[in-house]
Parts: C-alpha cells; structure tokens; sequence
C-alpha cells in the first residue's frame, strides 16, 4: 500500500493508474494524428495540442475512476472491466461534448473525441487483459508473516479478501498454546533464528497479532528485523489499510491516541469543505430542476401525501435537525409511532419510491440541508435520535461520529451495503471512523467522484 493525502491505495492500482494516464495521452494524441492525415495536413507532434490532450486525459480518467474501475476486484475480472469500461466510454464522450461547449477554446473537434474514445476502449481493455493474464501479481503483492494465531491473527486473516487484497500471508506464528484460531500455524519457538527465517522467506512486513504480549512479544528479533528493513505493524493498523477501516473488535485507546490522524478540525480544511458544499450544492440544485420536478409530479400523483418527507437526525456534535427527502413510503408508515429500520422489500415502499431509492435521487432535496449548513456532501450518514440513543449503549465509539457534519455521501456507503440492524450499524461504523481519522479533501473528492458508481451498480439499496 502507498498512502497518498493520508489514504491507502494498492501500489499496483496506482501502477495501473499511472500507466493508463499515459495510455490515454498518447490515445488523444494518436486521435489527432488520424484526423490531421485524413484532412490532409501534417500530423501533430507530442508537443502539441497539450492542453487539450490533458483536458482528454483528466476527463476521461475521472469517468473511469467514477465508475468504479480501480477497484481490484474490478481489475481482476476482465467481463466486469469490460462492461464498466463501456459505460465509461459512453459517459465519458458526453462529458467532453458537454465541456467543449462550455469551454470552446479547447480546440477538439467531435470526430477526434470519437476516435479517441473508440481506441481508449481497445486499448485499456487489451491493457486490462494483459495486466490480468501476464503480470506477474505475486511480485506486486506484499509478503507477509503474522505473529499470532488467535482472534486477532483470524481477524487479520479474514481482511484478505483476494478480490480486493494485495497482500500474501506467507505464514502465522503461534506464539502460545492457547492462540488456536490458525489451522496450520507454525509455532514460532520451531524456529531457531527468525531473522534469518524473515530474510529467507522475502517477508516485507511482519503483523503483529498476539493476543497476550507481555512474555510473548519478541522484541529483540522484531528490532533486528526492523533494522533490516522488514516494515513491522500492529493488527489494528493493518487491517486500516487493507479495508479501509477501524477495527472496533481491536479497539485500544492508546492505539487511537498515539497514531496519526483525527486533525479534521483545521480551520482551512473546515473553510474550503464549507465552500465547495455552497457551491456545489447551488450547480447541482440548478441541474437537477427537471428531476426535481418529474419525482414530485410522480410521487403527487402515485401515493397520498405530502412530497417532501420531514425526518428528525442527529447532526454535528449531537444536535438535532430535520432532514428533508422525497416521500418513497406510504404515508404514516410508522402509525404506531415507533421508528423502524428499512427492510429489505419493505412494503412500506411505494413503486415510485423504490424506483427513486434505487437511482438514490430521494435524497437530492438533503441539497437543502448542506445549503443550510446541517449536513455536508460527504460524511457519515445521519441517524435518528431514537436509534442513536439505542446504538451508544451498545457501540463503543457511536458517539464519535457526530465529531464530523453528517453527509449525502460517505465511505460506509460506498464500501457497505445498507445496513437495519445493530451489527450493520457497527460495521458502517468502522468504515466512518476511518473516514474521520484519515481526513482530507483528496479523500472526499473520491468519495464524491465514486458515488456515481454507487448509483450506477447500487448495492444494497433499500
């Protein structure tokens, strides 16, 4: 892993990445070549046309990143790789249409953009093929040994999940007999001198998941392979940067005090996350007058009730707003008065409500809220007094959440499915305390340019 703007990304995604920008430079500016030859003017060098070719290339990798094709699981499967790559080709022509009418000094004629878009597609895909097929991915991943083989080395142990990890576990060492979690772990007295056996195995990081330290923990031979060069890390740390979470199962305070982190609080961050939510919320309120006014025509005229649906949340540092949404259930849905959780095919939902829960645009008139300051763009999903109350008792860390403005968007929604029930809440916490501790605009930027992805291949959406 490599952390950019304090957030983890699989150095053999930003290898792709990288190589792909690069793949796209020289696909706008064989494009160019193409056209020139064929109206009969000599060809443009690589030195010409840069603005262009860099709008072409900032342009198309956002729609790319937008859809979801960094993600391994995506790069590890050609068939999904090809279908996103499609839609991302269709998008991304539309949004070059849409910008060069909005900025025409940007001299690209239409035919370069198709041609550009029908070899970027030929190309990335037999990129995406050979990045599958031939690259060596074991020298990519990173090789690991485990101390430990109890609870916390199975939690570690189910982190790698290979559709999505970059990481082989060489092997774990028990380092106690009551650590039984691990079928087929090595007992670490076996080995007579570990820093000959880490330098043998090629080991590049050594996790430490011992259940019980004191008397356990070899520090002498840890401190010798550190010297060497083999990156040593905790349970609770590893597991952040391969899923993009905070462990609750591993909580320790002191872990939490002394990493880094948690500096959401500055004053220049603060202003210009307030300045792109003003902003953004008044293009995108512009922009999304005719849905507004199709759903309340639809949602009028398909249920009783009012359009706009009023609900109570918990916002920053606890406080109580309400929250503003399209109407997507039956009018008094809770009768009794007692506040449910959605479920899964809830016949509470109306038929233009699921169709509108689905394509996520319910939740277009929260606009307003971030307008008015309650909630931003990106941040954790706002609860319900009444669930959040329940919830504190039961979760340690639940209050935290509400350090932050609550969001539209956020890194629970795009990494977890929705969630109705206490273990999901835990979950979807896990994922907000790492977007808390890991603050920065650049993570809020991919969170908002991956939502799109969300809307596109919704996952657990009720």
């Amino acid at each position: 892993m490599i952390r950019i703007f304090k957030h983890y990304i699989p150095k053999s995604i930003l290898f792709l990445a990288m190589t792909e920008c690069i793949i796209l430079y020289l696909v706008i500016w064989l494009a160019l070549v193409i056209r020139f030859i064929q109206i009969g003017e000599p060809a443009p060098g690589l030195d010409k046309y840069i603005l262009e070719k860099i709008f072409f290339v900032v342009i198309v990798y956002l729609v790319l990143l937008a859809t979801g094709l960094y993600r391994l699981e995506t790069c590890r499967d050609i068939k999904i790789s090809a279908v996103r790559l499609s839609v991302s080709m269709v998008f991304s022509f539309f949004a070059i249409s849409v910008a060069l009418y909005m900025f025409p000094e940007i001299e690209i004629w239409r035919s370069v953009s198709a041609y550009a878009i029908v070899l970027t597609y030929l190309f990335l895909i037999s990129g995406r093929f050979f990045f599958l097929h031939f690259v060596d991915h074991e020298s990519i991943e990173t090789r690991v040994i485990v101390l430990g083989a109890g609870k916390r080395a199975k939690r570690v142990l189910e982190c790698n999940d290979k559709s999505t990890s970059n990481v082989k576990f060489i092997t774990f060492l028990k380092m106690g007999e009551t650590e039984t979690d691990i079928e087929g772990a090595t007992n670490f007295e076996d080995i007579e001198d570990f820093e000959k056996y880490v330098a043998d195995e090629a080991c590049q990081e050594i996790v430490v998941a011992i259940e019980e330290r004191r008397g356990t923990l070899p520090l002498n031979d840890l401190l010798a392979c550190k010297i060497n060069g083999t990156y040593i890390s905790e349970a609770a740390g590893f597991i952040e940067r391969q899923m993009g979470v905070l462990n609750l199962a591993m909580f320790n305070p002191s872990w939490m005090i002394f990493s880094d982190g948690f500096d959401n609080t500055k004053k220049l961050d603060l202003f210009i996350k307030r300045f792109f939510d003003i902003i953004a919320s008044a293009v995108l309120l512009i922009i999304s007058i005719p849905i507004l006014l199709v759903t309340t025509i639809a949602v009028k005229l398909t249920s009783k009730g009012p359009v706009f649906y009023r609900q109570e949340r918990t916002g920053l540092m606890g406080q109580s707003f309400d929250v503003l949404k399209f109407r997507s259930m039956t009018q008094n849905a809770e009768a009794d008065g007692v506040p449910q959780w959605a479920q899964q095919n809830d016949a509470r939902v109306t038929l233009v409500g699921k169709f509108i829960r689905k394509t996520r645009i319910d939740e277009i008139p929260q606009i307003f809220n971030v307008l008015r300051g309650d909630m931003s763009f990106v941040g954790p999903r706002p609860e319900r007094p009444y669930f959040v109350e329940q919830l504190m008792e039961k979760i340690p860390m639940f209050d935290k959440r509400h350090t932050v403005k609550p969001g539209i968007t956020g890194w629970a929604q795009l990494n977890y499915p929705y969630g109705a029930s206490e273990e999901d809440s835990r979950r979807k916490l896990e994922y907000d305390l790492y977007y808390i501790k890991n603050y920065s605009i650049f993570l809020d930027l991919l969170i908002l340019v991956q939502t799109i992805r969300v809307v596109l291949w919704p996952d657990g959406v009720r």
